[in-house]
């Protein structure tokens, strides 16, 4: 129970964390990158209907298109979150009407409108969940043909914001290039930032009390080898265990303070496939 209420938590607030990005900071400057909020500020230029009110028409065109052609077990994640953003960026635009920029500080806003989007799409990307949108047209796609998702999505975001050098100005334009350019970086970085772990390489003389450490006071495991050492000739033990921030602080600072003639070798991996650590 305890883990679904924080699942749901995490779908809540990645979602709302993109919908107010979009809405205070990309709509206002007419950012253009981005699947359908990107499209949704193109239409809105013409006036007859608010980027806002177009991102829900559309999310829920799509919605519809998913539920019918990928089925219903397609639905509950990415419908909630579709439905919520929409929901979320139609609310604002009725409670908070913007009729400009926060600031007028165009790269700071860029700034906001590249971080608070892809840090949402990040957490429900960790989590295997998405904000709907252009992913739908990725998951069709790739239930039924063998084509480049990843190129097509890439494309169609590209010509949605050249647009808008046409449609706005040079300047909007290139921002918007930018935003682009960064958003999908920021976002990996993001994902990498959560699953990050520490992988230690220990080499020590007697492993049992560092192995006890992790095993009983860290709940994690390790392996342990005999080695030798090249210059002194005697022989060595190598502890190999992987753990997360917290339990490598704790780990570090045991083997300084109970054998500080241990060598430790610590390096930062993103990617562990296995029990107790996310698969890849």
């Amino acid at each position: 129970m305890k883990e679904k209420v924080k699942y749901f938590f995490l779908l809540t607030f990645s979602t709302l964390l993109i919908a107010f990005g979009t809405y205070f900071f990309k709509f206002t400057n007419n950012f253009t990158f981005g699947g359908i909020t990107g499209l949704a500020v193109l239409v809105a230029k013409t006036g007859l209907i608010s980027a806002s009110d177009f991102n829900l028409v559309m999310s829920m065109i799509l919605l519809l298109i998913g539920l019918i052609v990928l089925g219903r077990k397609f639905a509950a994640k990415t419908a909630y979150c579709s439905i919520l953003l929409s929901v979320a960026l139609s609310a604002m635009e009725r409670i908070w009407p913007m009729n400009g920029p926060l600031t007028e500080q165009p790269m700071l806003e860029l700034c906001f409108a590249i971080a608070l989007p892809a840090l949402g799409s990040a957490i429900l990307f960790n989590i295997g969940a998405s904000s709907g949108g252009t992913d739908i047209i990725a998951m069709i796609l790739k239930k039924y043909s063998s084509f480049d998702i990843g190129r097509a999505l890439m494309i169609s975001d590209a010509v949605i914001t050249a647009a808008g050098f046409f449609i706005f100005d040079v300047e909007t334009g290139l921002y918007s290039v930018l935003g682009l350019a960064i958003r999908s970086f920021m976002i990996d970085t993001f994902i990498e930032s959560f699953n990050l772990s520490k992988y230690f390489n220990v080499v020590c003389d007697h492993p049992e009390p560092i192995c006890d450490f992790i095993v009983h006071t860290l709940n994690r495991s390790a392996s342990v080898c005999h080695a030798k050492g090249a210059y002194s000739g005697k022989d060595k033990y190598i502890i190999f265990t992987a753990l997360n921030r917290v339990q490598a602080v704790r780990l570090r600072n045991y083997i300084r303070q109970n054998d500080p003639e241990a060598f430790i070798l610590i390096s930062n991996t993103s990617e562990i496939i296995g029990k107790g650590f996310h698969s890849v």
